[in-house]
Formats: structure tokens, sequence, C-alpha cells
């Protein structure tokens, strides 16, 4: 099959053997995993957890896709799913899920977002993503990378920059290096916050204007007392802050409001 990648569902698909094969190696797939792979494409991916899984469950929007890989997989003990990833509800295919992808560049940060909203249903996830996105995930606090991706996901999981993949191993190449990314859900939260759409208020607010102090950018949400009793310099900026400052002003402002 020539599948032409369409520009609206951001598709690049990967050829490079070696590199499919680092991927693979990374996952380390067992027989009785439960595994689904988002956005499969041509089946870079899929053919060598196919021989190693005794089920996978996919997730493809593009129907073109789909209705070559049910002539391609007829027999084997694959599970098509005709839905958008950011609408798909991955809680309803079980527990300890391990979910794969090589994630559309135009929409890797909602789906990562919509992934952390059924966290719980998780043991780890394992994506290609555009490499500028991976360091923002992975960034420490006072640097250019750090910001509100990075806090969001930081608060749920732990991660770890695998490696990197050049834009000749996919077809067609894309214009920017990409990047593969091991995620783990924490099994126990490092700081937890009491209330967790206060936290990611707070985490948003305060990265919403980069280059303001915190005592800009979160007025309204926290006063100068505040600040002093948390003992935060209101004149740094968000990114020198760490998760746990963030669960802390979450946690205060929480208890004020009580």
């Amino acid at each position: 099959m020539k599948h032409i990648a369409k520009k609206r569902f951001g598709q690049n698909f990967l050829t490079d053997q070696g590199v499919i094969d680092s991927l693979v190696d990374a996952i380390s797939p067992k027989a009785d995993d439960l595994m689904v792979e988002i956005g499969p494409g041509l089946g870079a991916l899929t053919k060598p957890l196919l021989q190693k899984l005794n089920m996978l469950h996919v997730v493809e929007v593009d129907r073109d896709i789909i209705a070559w890989m049910q002539k391609e997989y007829a027999k084997n003990s694959i599970t098509i799913h005709n839905s958008d990833a950011l609408k798909f509800d991955f809680g309803s295919l079980g527990e300890n899920l391990r979910v794969v992808g090589n994630l559309p560049y135009n929409i890797s940060t909602p789906i990562l977002f919509h992934l952390l909203d059924n966290v719980k249903h998780i043991t780890d996830m394992h994506f290609m993503l555009q490499k500028e996105v991976v360091e923002r995930m992975v960034a420490e606090p006072s640097t250019a990378a750090y910001g509100r991706l990075s806090v969001m996901l930081q608060y749920r999981l732990q991660m770890e920059y695998l490696f990197t993949v050049p834009p000749e191993a996919f077809d067609p190449a894309p214009k920017v290096e990409s990047a593969f990314v091991r995620c783990v859900p924490h099994a126990v939260l490092p700081y937890v916050a009491n209330d967790e759409a206060l936290f990611a208020k707070v985490v948003t607010a305060a990265f919403g204007q980069r280059r303001k102090t915190l005592r800009n950018t979160l007025k309204g949400l926290l006063d100068d007392e505040g600040f002093t009793a948390l003992n935060i310099d209101s004149q740094q900026r968000a990114e020198n802050l760490h998760v746990a400052d963030f669960v802390m002003i979450a946690n205060h402002m929480n208890e004020k409001t009580i």
C-alpha cells in the first residue's frame, strides 16, 4: 500500500528499521501485556509488537489506514479502535495499560494531557515526539525549556529522555528532530495537591506571562502575606519554582478558602 501522509492528521511514518528495533527494545513488550498503540500508521511499530504480544489494541482516526490494517493484520490478534485519541476512553481497555505511539506532533500536547486524565489505569507510556516537546517534558527548573507542560507532567509522571531520532528516519521527513521518551506514573505522588484543579490554575497563571514576576502573574491568587508565609520570593519567575512549590502555593490557597 502506498499511503500518502495526510497533513491534517500530522502523519509522518517511521521507516528506519534500526530506530524501530531500538523503540521495541526500549518498550520491552511481554506477551500478556495490555498494550495500546496510538496512531499506528503503516505499522512500523505495530508489526514487531504483534510478534511479541498476545493482543494489541490500536487507536487510529484515518479510515484509509484502518481499511488497510484490517486486511494486513486479518490473522493477527489486534483490536482496532476507529477513534480520535483525544476523545478515546483509555480506561475502558482495563487496568495496567501500557501506551505506546508515534504521536502526531500537531496534537501531541493535548494527547498527553488527555492521558493524564486516565493515568490511574496506566502502567507506563513510551512516545515518539518532537524533540523540543520531550525537552520541555523533562526540563529542570530555571531552564528555558521548563514550563507549564514540565510541571503538570512531572506532578504525575517520572520521565526519561531515551534517545534522539533524526528526520530522515521518517517518510515524509519532518522539519524537526524527534525523541523517544518513557513516562511512568508515580506509584505515590511525591507532592499531593489537595485540589488538583486549583493546582492546575496556579501553574497556568504563573506561566501565563513568563517574563513577569510571580507577584504579577499570581496577583489575585497569592498576596504578599502568602509569599512570606510560604517563604517564596515574589520577585522570582514561574520557571524558578519546583513542582513542590506550585503544590505548596495551591494547598495554601485551598486552606484559606476552607
